[in-house]
């Protein structure tokens, strides 16, 4: 069995001065392999996404959105307009090896902690930014959040049908792809510091992270005359990809179909229609919204267990589509284990998510909540004689 002193980031201190989600699952990451997570926060209010709701559900005071993303890590209240609050942060900084912070580009420089300042005092500490757009050009003062950065990152343009305009993710992939890359930038800067004795500053944005998710597909369109994507108006799932490639509506749910010749579709499916195209690869795109609404006509005619009765033993790439209720009621999930519960003194109790990853077979598992604002303040100040 894994216990915390045997996960890679055992014995590291991280101080995250972030907010939101960006920063924080970063850390988090950070924390599910083994790091010490200190959460500095404003007396009394603390991390602003502590009352940044997703529903009406409010434990121990918080929203669920903080607890997911803050579960495990401790909290040290720091007021940073004062000076004395300060040079007690400074000491800390002295002993800590990561330092992540997501302030607006120029804040974190008028409160005296930005690299080369944290640099002067810990030469080994590896120190983790992230901003909305970079640190310079005409965006930097733009509000760096996850709906306004996709909004310019074109990524809006691949999602959804051809008819629908602009289609937002229903997730904040921004933050989340953003907190990941830097996750990967601090990891880096760990092994470099660890072969030079050097610390290093990590930097990342969302739409750095935002552009960098869409790679395979811009790099089709700067090699291929700059021509737009343009997205299929029946079931797209992909803006460059051809029939049958999509989500259909079976008779009782949905079925999904990745890429799959049309002549052996139209075998498996006994749909003559499909003929005139089995044999032209090249239509298969250029006419893909015909194709594939031929193709929705016959799957609404049978269930989903009918046809994937008949596809997937044929070899097809295909899949129900789940709701919440049906991936967690499925023995693929289950054998994940991929849920736990994390609980605090105070009766606050709260299921959540676990790491993604495993170490040696086992998945790292947390079982303290996310902390009460400056919980851990007395204790940090003992311990590092603040």
């Amino acid at each position: 069995m894994t216990t915390s002193s045997d996960l890679p980031l055992a014995g590291l201190v991280v101080l995250d001065m972030s907010q939101f989600l960006s920063g924080p699952y970063a850390t988090l990451r950070l924390q599910d392999m083994g790091a010490r997570v200190i959460k500095i926060e404003r007396p009394g209010a603390g991390d602003l996404s502590r009352s940044l709701y997703l529903s009406d559900t409010e434990i121990g005071g918080d929203s669920t959105i903080f607890h997911a993303i803050n579960r495990g890590k401790e909290s040290l209240a720091i007021d940073l307009k004062s000076v004395a609050d300060v040079d007690r942060l400074k000491r800390l900084i002295a002993r800590a090896d990561v330092l992540v912070q997501n302030f607006r580009p120029g804040v974190i420089e008028r409160l005296g902690l930005d690299y080369e300042a944290v640099r002067a005092i810990n030469p080994r500490i590896v120190y983790g930014s992230i901003s909305g757009y970079g640190e310079e050009g005409p965006w930097v003062k733009r509000p760096g959040q996850d709906l306004l950065a996709q909004a310019r990152s074109g990524i809006m343009w691949l999602t959804g049908d051809d008819s629908h305009g602009p289609v937002p993710m229903g997730l904040a992939i921004g933050d989340m792809f953003a907190g990941a890359a830097l996750a990967q930038g601090l990891l880096a800067g760990l092994v470099k510091r660890g072969i030079t004795g050097k610390g290093s500053h990590v930097q990342t944005s969302l739409l750095e992270t935002l552009v960098d998710l869409q790679f395979e597909v811009l790099t089709t369109y700067l090699n291929d005359g700059r021509r737009m994507p343009k997205r299929s108006d029946f079931r797209s799932a992909h803006a460059y990809l051809s029939a049958p490639y999509g989500v259909y509506e079976a008779s009782d749910g949905y079925i999904a179909i990745a890429m799959t010749p049309i002549a052996r579709l139209q075998e498996l499916m006994d749909l003559e229609s499909l003929a005139p195209y089995a044999g032209d690869p090249k239509r298969w795109f250029t006419e893909r919204d015909a194709i594939k609404r031929l193709i929705g006509d016959a799957v609404r005619n049978r269930t989903v267990g009918e046809w994937l009765a008949i596809l997937e033993p044929a070899d097809i790439w295909c899949s129900p589509v789940y709701d919440w209720d049906e991936l967690l009621g499925s023995e693929g999930f289950a054998v994940l284990d991929m849920l736990q519960r994390v609980e605090r003194e105070d009766d606050v109790s709260i299921l959540t998510t676990r790491s993604p990853l495993r170490i040696d077979g086992v998945r790292p598992k947390m079982t303290r909540a996310a902390p009460r604002v400056g919980e851990h303040t007395e204790a940090i100040t003992r311990e590092f004689g603040l």
